[in-house]
């Protein structure tokens, strides 16, 4: 099973549009770092979406691992945020199949480590290709209203031509 690592972004995107059982499928299994899960759940507390994720803890579909490279970890902690750090650390050291990123500048540093990365629009594309959604273009829009997620228009029309859904507007 590929070793799939997320960032707290791509948890609170999805179970904001209720799909986040859309990892589970695709993957199989994700994991997270600790400082993913505390900003995800212990400070999500009454967030819509947190009940699920504990959930899929329970169920073992989401895992918490810690990475052990404390001099990578203040390496990247220089450029990053706790929980981008984290991913990207664990990500090196289990050479990960994909990280789960959405921000730019972590998406940078996965890059100058060579690790292969996707955010939610790319797992929503996945999900649509895979027959796990009907419209992307439904999805996408309930990221961006009321989910409050940004997406430039111009990715927002490419990745709809990527899976076949022209732009209707």
């Amino acid at each position: 099973m590929p070793l799939v690592i997320s960032d707290s972004s791509i948890l609170i995107h999805l179970t904001r549009i209720n799909r986040l059982s859309l990892l589970e499928r695709i993957f199989g299994r994700i994991a997270v770092t600790p400082n993913v899960w505390h900003e995800v759940v212990d400070k999500g507390t009454g967030r819509v979406g947190v009940t699920e994720i504990c959930r899929a803890r329970e169920l073992g579909w989401i895992e918490v691992v810690s990475p052990e490279n404390d001099a990578l970890l203040r390496l990247l902690r220089r450029e990053l945020d706790d929980g981008e750090a984290e991913v990207i650390a664990l990500a090196v050291e289990r050479q990960a199949d994909l990280v789960l990123l959405d921000e730019w500048e972590a998406r940078r540093i996965a890059d100058l480590y060579g690790l292969a990365k996707t955010g939610v629009i790319g797992i929503l594309i996945r999900a649509k290709r895979d027959g796990h959604i009907a419209s992307l273009r439904a999805e996408i829009d309930k990221l961006r209203d009321p989910g409050g997620f940004w997406i430039d228009e111009a990715l927002y029309l490419r990745a709809l031509s990527v899976v076949g859904e022209k732009d209707d507007t």
